[in-house]
């Protein structure tokens, strides 16, 4: 029989504090996360479409252009509020999307090469044929810029959808939709590095890479505090900003010099605590009162810098971050971008123009030909198996969901046709509809495909 320890001692528990004990294992704690950023993204995405065809619209709009300036004299940034949000809100979007790709390829998903070899090819055909089907729309002029916009999936607006299905749906579906989109994800920030970027500033471009050199310079020298590589961060985001390439970059580059690794393994940190709570026991014993016992405090506070070593730095930031950016920043980008004003009497003209009807039929179309497509290629030429528990319906079911291009593809389409407005609330409309259609198709799918729960 197991003997439960008696622990000793008072512990205080706020009214509400029992409410937040639930303890969940990193993937449940990310997918918690993800469902609940894509709630909130709807939400705000309906917000957003009500104001933008209401009384409300112009001030909506005049707002969104407004200037906001800081800096001192000498040095300025004078954006809109529109661009501080798509390109310094955002900057922090990427840099957890930057820490999520790090984690997947060294220890998550991604790091079994075997094992992660579905998703990438799965991913791999999910972006190759959305990007063709909008080429072979618009394949000359300026609304061939659009291209990527179809390209990408919104992991946070997928996870929400297929949460709905409950336990319908296995893990392992969440599992290989998790690993597809972060694929993507990163296949998005390369093409807009590469594909989106304006003209080359190089002496800001040089100041981005001196802070890169210097980040990686922390990095190898074991500093594993948050606040240096913040500092250096910041600068690297204003030198990226002023460069040409997009700013938001700065955080993906950032992410990546992160340390991942730990300064004390499991089996170290248990010697120091056990070492610690004999010395904490002792000084306990001579005075009880840690507001006046220095040595004490000074014991517990060597403990705190312990428990902080035996953790990951770019995990715990990762942590830190997925708060504010699932529950402020993309809804926040969502009330900034998704606000499209419809005219119903020609919505069948807005649909049939090249650059909704490029993106739409790559989201709905490419998705699912790239998607199910190469990842049945991948299986019957025996390159890759299918995780436990799927089958091929659970694959078409994802990629239609792989279809909701929200966010990512809202973004890609506002460097596309910064110069074309009127484009621009296509390229949108498209997206909104087209992301809408393939996640009741995929919901309805994967519903009526999958076995109802004993």
């Amino acid at each position: 029989m197991r003997r439960r320890s008696r622990v000793a001692g008072k512990e205080y528990i706020a009214p509400w504090e029992r409410a937040f004990e639930t303890v969940l294992t990193p993937f449940e704690e990310f997918i918690h996360r993800q469902t609940t950023s894509g709630i909130l993204l709807m939400l705000f995405a309906v917000v957003a479409l009500i104001i933008a065809n209401s009384q409300l619209n112009e001030g909506y709009h005049h707002f969104l252009q407004s200037k906001f300036v800081i800096g001192m004299d000498g040095f300025q940034l004078s954006k809109t509020v529109h661009h501080w949000i798509n390109d310094g809100l955002m900057a922090l979007f990427f840099l957890v999307v930057g820490l999520e790709l790090k984690r997947e390829l060294l220890v998550g998903e991604l790091a079994n090469i075997k094992q992660a070899s579905l998703p990438i090819i799965a991913a791999a055909g999910g972006m190759l044929m959305p990007a063709l089907i909008y080429v072979s729309i618009n394949p000359e002029g300026h609304t061939l810029n659009g291209w990527g916009i179809p390209m990408a999936t919104d992991i946070a607006f997928a996870l929400g959808a297929l949460a709905l299905l409950g336990k319908r749906v296995p893990q392992n579906l969440l599992m290989f939709l998790v690993a597809l989109a972060i694929v993507d994800d990163l296949g998005a920030v390369i093409v807009i590095a590469v594909f989106y970027t304006e003209t080359i500033n190089l002496t800001a471009l040089l100041t981005a890479g001196l802070m890169i050199f210097l980040l990686i310079c922390l990095n190898l020298g074991g500093v594993r505090r948050i606040l240096p590589y913040s500092l250096i961060g910041v600068v690297l985001w204003v030198a990226m900003l002023k460069s040409g390439v997009h700013a938001t970059l700065a955080g993906v580059l950032l992410a990546f010099t992160i340390p991942m690794k730990p300064k004390y393994d499991p089996a170290r940190f248990h010697s120091l605590v056990r070492d610690s709570a004999d010395h904490i026991k002792s000084l306990f014993s001579q005075n009880e009162n840690i507001i006046i016992n220095d040595a004490l405090r000074s014991r517990v506070r060597a403990l705190g810098e312990g428990v902080y070593k035996v953790q990951a730095p770019a995990q715990v930031l990762e942590h830190n971050l997925h708060l504010p950016s699932a529950y402020l920043i993309i809804p926040i980008f969502a009330l900034a971008n998704a606000g499209v004003p419809i005219n119903w009497s020609e919505i069948s003209d807005v649909i049939a123009h090249p650059v909704a009807m490029g993106i739409g039929a790559g989201l709905i179309l490419g998705k699912l030909i790239g998607i199910a497509g190469f990842t049945w290629l991948a299986v019957k030429l025996k390159v890759s198996d299918l995780p436990s528990g799927l089958n091929f319906n659970h694959i078409i079911g994802v990629a239609f969901m792989g279809g909701i291009g929200f966010t990512m593809s809202i973004f890609i389409a506002e460097l596309g046709f910064a110069q074309y407005p009127a484009d621009l609330l296509m390229a949108k409309t498209g997206i909104l509809f087209a992301s809408l259609i393939s996640g009741l198709i995929g919901f309805s799918w994967l519903y009526f495909k999958s076995p109802k729960p004993i």
